[in-house]
């Protein structure tokens, strides 16, 4: 009976330990971040935010510089306002865009900050102006198929 107990309390150890490991692995590959005096927030408003929730990545040049925090519809412009958090110490000229982009046709999507040239910066609360709403893969193949007869 002993010995069994024993092969018991170790596999339930081991259970718990995968357990553990695998929510810590979870928290890093999601980006999910304890602190969030680290970061400020900025937002955006879009035409359409197809494939964007809250947690989505906001990149810069390819590299993950902060996420979305919130997406809400405005009920007297119909249009997405997105919120989102930026790490602190990468400053945003305040003539930057930001875009709804694809990582591919299997990929999910990402919000993509494309600098400006400005020598001013965009100050925590501030709105990025230039957006870029999200491309639908399906509408884009309804206009090609449609269209494809029209360059006569």
């Amino acid at each position: 009976m002993a010995e069994n107990s024993t092969t018991e309390v170790l596999t339930g150890g081991i259970v718990l330990a995968v357990a553990v490991g695998f929510f810590i692995y979870a928290a890093q590959v999601t980006g999910f971040e304890r602190d969030s005096s680290g970061s400020y927030a900025l937002s955006a408003s879009f035409r359409s935010v197809e494939g964007v929730s809250i947690g989505t990545d906001v990149r810069m040049a390819g590299v993950r510089i902060g996420s979305v925090t919130g997406v809400d519809l405005n009920p007297q412009t119909f249009r997405a306002e997105t919120s989102f958090s930026i790490a602190s110490g990468i400053d945003i000229p305040d003539d930057s865009a930001i875009a709804v982009s694809s990582e591919g046709l299997l990929g999910g999507n990402f919000v993509e900050i494309i600098p400006g040239g400005s020598p001013f910066n965009l100050e925590p609360g501030g709105e990025i102006i230039d957006t870029q709403s999200a491309v639908s893969l399906l509408t884009l193949l309804m206009r090609f198929a449609s269209g494809s007869g029209d360059a006569e």
